[in-house]
């Protein structure tokens, strides 16, 4: 479905079921040229078992208007926003990579108005290499099979993922073709690892933080690897938060690598 937030029309998949108010709400965020189908097996599974989905584009990216975020408080305000459209007063937010950023930067801004945090493949700071940032603007087609590299640790999805035998880096290439051409006025891919790499909010978020938190970290990741993500828990644990850890055998594309892991990993969180 399509929600009118800051007066552009966002695509939410809502998992295949019709969205109701009154139920609990899960928004999902996806990371740096990516959209909402990385959710595919998670978002289905919990809107069919109780949950409200709202997996989002964010603006600018794919089926979404709007302008893309050009920063990660920006995006955060734009997920209250959604909310307010949806007409949600509460709801659990779960956000992989630079969609784990904005998640966070959310919850410390919405307070009690998010119920859990769930953070993928996070890391503070979310440093990015300056010869990808460059490649990413110059040359998006090398900096694209760059990151398909350095994000996954294998070469066929699970079943449950994408299909039998699917092979994931011409997935992953496939996906960030489409969404980097799906926004010619705004190179997507090069203003969002600006906006990963320019985040200096992240253990400020961590303290203003009301809900319990979940790290879904990828035991091989190379691009956020889990001791990167390592001052975020501290900061949490010292602001009281309650902290839970899944540590995931796979790369930094857990929701694909790992698609069952990480989906039991979130069920059985968000049920606390």
């Amino acid at each position: 479905m399509h929600l009118q937030v800051n007066g552009a029309a966002i695509y939410c998949y809502t998992g295949g079921k019709a969205f109701d108010a009154a139920k609990p709400t899960v928004v999902f965020i996806h990371g740096v040229l990516n959209d909402h189908s990385v959710w595919a097996l998670q978002s289905r599974y919990m809107a069919n078992h109780g949950w409200n989905v709202l997996a989002i584009d964010l603006p600018g990216h794919c089926r979404s208007g709007g302008d893309a975020p050009a920063s990660v408080e920006q995006a955060a305000d734009f997920i209250g926003a959604l909310l307010d459209a949806a007409g949600v007063q509460r709801a659990a937010l779960v956000g992989h990579s630079w969609g784990s950023l904005i998640a966070m930067e959310a919850a410390a801004r919405l307070k009690d108005r998010v119920s859990h945090l769930v953070l993928v493949g996070t890391a503070f700071p979310m440093k990015v290499s300056p010869a990808l940032i460059e490649a990413s603007q110059s040359d998006p087609e090398k900096a694209l099979r760059m990151v398909n590299v350095f994000s996954r640790n294998t070469l066929a999805a699970p079943p449950s993922a994408l299909g039998p035998g699917t092979w994931v880096f011409g997935t992953g290439m496939a996906l960030g073709r489409r969404v980097l051409r799906s926004n010619p006025a705004v190179n997507v891919f090069h203003r969002g690892f600006v906006a990963c790499d320019s985040y200096a909010g992240g253990e400020a978020a961590m303290a203003q933080l009301t809900c319990p938190v979940l790290f879904a970290l990828g035991a091989q990741d190379q691009m956020t690897p889990p001791k990167a993500a390592q001052g975020l828990v501290n900061a949490a644990r010292a602001a009281g938060q309650s902290v839970l850890m899944a540590s995931l055998p796979v790369g930094h594309h857990q929701m694909t690598e790992a698609p069952e892991e990480t989906l039991f990993a979130l069920r059985d969180f968000l049920a606390r």
